[in-house]
């Protein structure tokens, strides 16, 4: 590889940096701080002194000569950085696998959710859907079928058919505070 030959500097190259001047009119201080010169042209600059790039700051406005539409599409727009983006899953051959371990999306996160259930167990209040677990029912039922289970499960737990064992009467509470509660739903059909 041959040598390349520099130039020694001399004291004149040496001497003080380029110093820009400040571009407000009839100001000779020294140009320290940039500004952006357009919307369109952030990367190309304008220098002022401190004093002429605040004056310069408070008039900018980035929007100026834009309708509501055209600001609403810049913000839109700024939430993504100015990228392009995809729906998860749908670019590159199915997209990443993602770990999910609690299962909290289908297919570990690829893809969308199953359509809700409307079936009127959305109606449901946490106390009525607990209700039918402790009657051991699922969902759809009628009245009917609430009140021939509790019956079965009255049976089944009462303390009398058990010797008086404690745990039967505590279950027995638990069955009556269910019953008590579905007897109420205004969701179940009086079949």
């Amino acid at each position: 590889m041959p040598k390349r030959r520099t130039k020694p500097l001399t004291a004149t190259d040496a001497a003080a940096p380029f110093q820009r001047v400040c571009e407000a009119p009839g100001c000779r201080l020294q140009g320290e701080y940039r500004a952006p010169r357009s919307r369109d042209r952030l990367n190309e600059y304008r220098w002022f002194c401190l004093e002429h790039v605040r004056d310069y700051n408070k008039k900018w406005d980035y929007f100026a000569g834009l309708d509501a539409e055209q600001i609403e599409q810049h913000i839109r727009a700024d939430t993504t950085w100015r990228r392009p983006v995809w729906p998860l899953g749908t670019r590159g051959g199915g997209g990443p696998r993602i770990n999910d371990p609690f299962g909290l999306s289908d297919d570990a996160g690829l893809g969308e959710r199953p359509a809700p259930r409307m079936d009127g167990s959305e109606q449901l209040t946490p106390a009525e859907r607990s209700a039918i677990e402790v009657l051991e029912l699922s969902w759809p039922l009628t009245q009917a079928d609430v009140k021939s289970r509790y019956k079965e499960l009255v049976k089944l737990h009462h303390p009398d058919a058990n010797g008086g064992a404690r745990e039967a009467e505590e279950k027995l509470k638990e069955i009556n505070a269910a019953y008590s509660t579905l007897r109420a739903c205004d969701h179940l059909p009086a079949d």
